[in-house]
């Protein structure tokens, strides 16, 4: 099994790279497990609490679960990955089975914060992207997908996005063994990945 981390900011174009890789690696071996759905359940804070919470710091995702869940798919036993929920803020009831492939894909924010997920990678990639489209991806996302305001998406970029990019994400550059920029625009970058990510299942 080959495992990748795939880290960086909010709107970095994350998800577009794994799209991307999927459609150059072989078919039915690769499985995304998405960091998003391992934050911590929040169903039992009340509701206008939940709004207060800070999703984009490192104590908002439960880290052993999804470590557990790394090491079980690498031991060759299926999993029941978790689903969340971005408009209630919380864990769904709903699993997704999830049996060992080929090719894992952990995609997320600060999927290279964690020192003990990092050691289970075999690929670290950081995803870079200027911040200003950062900032517009994100508003595009958060009034589609999210039922937000532009006032509210703009107001949370400043106070939590931001910083805690600054804080906790960007400094993860340092793990990557790949920087990605221009996010899932850079079909060069792409195409190297994918090319290395096939030439190391091949040796093993």
């Amino acid at each position: 099994m080959f495992i990748i981390g795939i880290a960086g900011g909010t709107g970095s174009g994350k998800t577009t790279v794994v799209k991307k890789l999927e459609e150059r690696l072989p078919k039915g071996e690769v499985t995304v497990i998405p960091l998003d759905s391992y934050y911590n359940d929040s169903s039992h804070v009340p509701v206008e609490e939940r709004q207060k919470i800070n999703f984009d710091h490192p104590d908002a995702f439960e880290w052993p679960l999804l470590i557990r869940h790394l090491q079980e798919l690498k031991a060759g036993k299926a999993i029941e990955q978790p689903t969340y929920d971005y408009i209630t803020s919380t864990r769904q009831k709903k699993t997704i089975h999830t049996g060992p492939s080929e090719i894992v894909i952990v995609e997320g924010i600060m999927t290279l914060h964690n020192p003990e997920l990092r050691e289970l990678m075999d690929l670290k990639v950081f995803v870079d992207a200027d911040g200003d489209d950062r900032l517009i991806r994100v508003i595009k996302r958060d009034i589609v997908e999210r039922g937000r305001t532009v006032e509210a998406v703009i107001e949370r970029y400043q106070r939590v996005l931001k910083p805690m990019h600054e804080q906790f994400i960007e400094p993860c550059k340092r793990y990557a063994n790949v920087i990605i920029p221009q996010g899932g625009h850079n079909n060069a970058a792409i195409n190297m990945m994918a090319k290395f990510i096939k030439q190391q299942l091949r040796e093993h």
